[in-house]
């Protein structure tokens, strides 16, 4: 089925949300970029921040940046709260600054006006809007929206056409896959003829979360760019950084999406394997000139520190309690002054070019040391075996 095909109706005729043709939509915003011309004016990203609910915040866009990242998403935004007249939940959560482009603002939303209403108050200050249809939690399921939408292909052709077809800057979206790599195909097709100018693909089922996380599955990112024209980011699976390349390598993607490992690694893109207190204090440095919720500094906090405060548990109390910026600052001093202890005790110098492995493949850092989260799940089959599950997105 081609692009043209997957537009139309069972009888042949368009879609009646289809009210323009391509080439009124081009006489109508002459200037707005499509597909490869957007990406390569955003200098061809390679690596890519992703959409990620009260985390991917301005501060953690900024220092993520710092450290290679190319292209941020804003935190996934409720279109009906971000549109409405009282601008207090718009002005709550969506910060920018010079600093910070490219960025792309994701929305979930379920109705094609009220998200068209919440994506013109962007205006042109993001390089496009991004439709989630990714979001597997329970709240999406109530709300009718993310992956909640898989089912009603009509209503996320009309929601992405909504914005093509009268949105100043582009529209994109982030999906997730089917059981099926011929359905996914089918879906990536419908929202790109939709009007989607870059395509972020999650390589995971809905039902893939939590400790049933599991693997992205990457042949299907790869079918998807394989069947479609337009950009395609990969997401899932990075857990460092020689994932990227390989990732690129074997689905031929344009851009590499990290989630979950760039929360407790943010300087993943850049390749350095660098000290957790390191990238808290260069955070709160970043929080010092950009107003930040404190919920969003302590879950990043526990990140950062996430192996470390189990063996310092006094300190994670601290934590718990700290409101201020200040009190913040304090407690990663004092976290700061024990993991260089605990460094300097080691009984050999921590080398990022000589680490060892476990059983399973996975690398062994010092607790100190930026790294992947990764759990483990109890394998039915195997009651007394272990599995590690990624915990990437």
């Amino acid at each position: 089925m081609t692009v043209s095909d997957s537009t139309r109706t069972e009888d042949g005729a368009r879609p009646p949300h289809f009210t323009m043709t391509e080439d009124e939509i081009k006489a109508k915003f002459p200037t707005r970029l499509r597909g490869y011309d957007l990406y390569r004016k955003m200098d061809s990203p390679r690596h890519i921040v992703a959409p990620m609910v009260d985390q991917s915040e301005l501060a953690w866009r900024m220092l993520s940046r710092n450290y290679g990242a190319d292209l941020c998403y804003t935190p996934m935004f409720h279109a009906k709260f971000f549109g409405d007249e009282n601008a207090r939940y718009r002005n709550e959560q969506w910060q920018t600054n010079e600093t910070d482009r490219p960025v792309f603002v994701q929305f979930c939303a379920n109705d094609p006006d009220v998200l068209l209403k919440a994506a013109q108050f962007v205006g042109t200050d993001a390089d496009a809007v991004d439709l989630n249809l990714g979001c597997p939690q329970h709240i999406a399921r109530r709300g009718h929206y993310g992956s909640y939408l898989m089912e009603d292909w009509d209503l996320i052709s009309r929601l992405i056409r909504k914005l093509h077809e009268n949105l100043e800057i582009p529209v994109t979206a982030k999906i997730r896959v089917y059981p099926e790599v011929e359905k996914t195909v089918a879906y990536a097709k419908m929202v790109e003829a939709a009007g989607a100018q870059i395509i972020a693909v999650h390589g995971r089922l809905r039902e893939q979360k939590g400790h049933k996380t599991g693997l992205a599955d990457w042949a299907k990112i790869k079918a998807v760019k394989e069947a479609v024209s337009v950009p395609v980011f990969a997401n899932g699976n990075i857990l460092y950084f020689e994932d990227i390349q390989r990732c690129i390598d074997e689905t031929g993607v344009d851009g590499v999406m990290s989630a979950e490992t760039n929360l407790y690694n943010p300087a993943l893109f850049s390749g350095k394997t660098l000290p957790t207190w390191q990238l808290a204090e260069e955070y709160l440095d970043i929080c010092e000139s950009v107003p930040t919720k404190g919920s969003y500094i302590r879950g990043h906090l526990f990140k950062l520190f996430r192996y470390s405060l189990p063996i310092h548990v006094d300190l994670r109390k601290r934590l718990v309690e700290a409101c201020k910026l200040e009190e913040y600052r304090q407690v990663v001093c004092d976290i700061k002054a024990r993991l260089v202890k605990d460094a300097e005790s080691a009984e050999a110098e921590f080398d990022p070019d000589n680490y060892e492995t476990n059983e399973f493949g996975y690398r062994v850092y010092p607790h100190w040391i930026c790294q992947p989260a990764l759990r483990f799940e109890h394998d039915k089959e195997h009651s007394q075996s272990k599995r590690l599950l990624n915990e990437a997105q």
